[in-house]
């Protein structure tokens, strides 16, 4: 069984903000698996379904960003689940928009909802890092990852989600990797006259 957390804030005002994809991804992968309505528990919005014939209980704490171990540690105890077993999806500003990145144990980089989470369970679950970019001056950064997404981020954002909610089962199976290749690839497909990686350039 799986833990699969979204991090984000609750309420309408934000829900289109960068500081919201992690929710945004965890709401793609339950529409795209079929997952059961969302329902409160937990202080957050819960909802379970079965991918690659595992269970997976999917999360969004609404506790507000900062608190959201509070949230991931009761689902935990409640389900018996293993730090190990727990996938995390964050906002990225140390990622340009569209680049993805996966991590394992660690630290938690300054990020609101990672501290929470360390501080309540400790740091040895999986994070997605989903690349929103940085403003450029660390006193903008709570502004910029509180406004919402343009209408141009379309463009990587919707291929993004839907990848992270395609391919998550490589996550369960560990290969972050894959994971990692396959999204990127849903994002910028190759294009169809680009050179093939696997031949020499030369053309021998």
């Amino acid at each position: 069984m799986f833990l699969v957390v979204g991090l984000g804030n609750p309420g309408q005002a934000y829900e289109k903000n960068r500081h919201n994809i992690g929710f945004m991804a965890v709401d793609e992968i339950v529409h795209r698996h079929s997952f059961s309505p969302w329902r409160s528990k937990f202080q957050g919005q819960l909802s379970d379904g079965v991918i690659q014939g595992q269970k997976i209980i999917a999360l969004k704490p609404e506790t507000y960003m900062n608190e959201s171990g509070r949230s991931v540690q009761a689902a935990m105890a409640f389900y018996k689940i293993k730090p190990e077993d727990v996938i995390v999806f964050q906002d990225e500003i140390d990622l340009a928009p569209g680049k993805l990145r996966v991590k394992r144990g660690g630290g938690h980089a300054g990020h609101n909802g990672l501290r929470s989470i360390h501080a309540a369970v400790g740091p040895n679950y999986a994070r997605i890092r989903m690349g929103v970019g940085h403003p450029g001056d660390k006193a903008q950064v709570a502004t910029h990852v509180l406004k919402d997404f343009a209408k141009a981020d379309a463009e990587w954002l919707e291929p993004m989600l839907d990848g992270c909610a395609e391919y998550l089962g490589d996550i369960m199976d560990g290969d972050d990797s894959s994971f990692m290749s396959k999204v990127a690839q849903k994002i910028t497909p190759n294009r169809p006259n680009a050179p093939r990686l696997d031949k020499d350039p030369s053309g021998a």
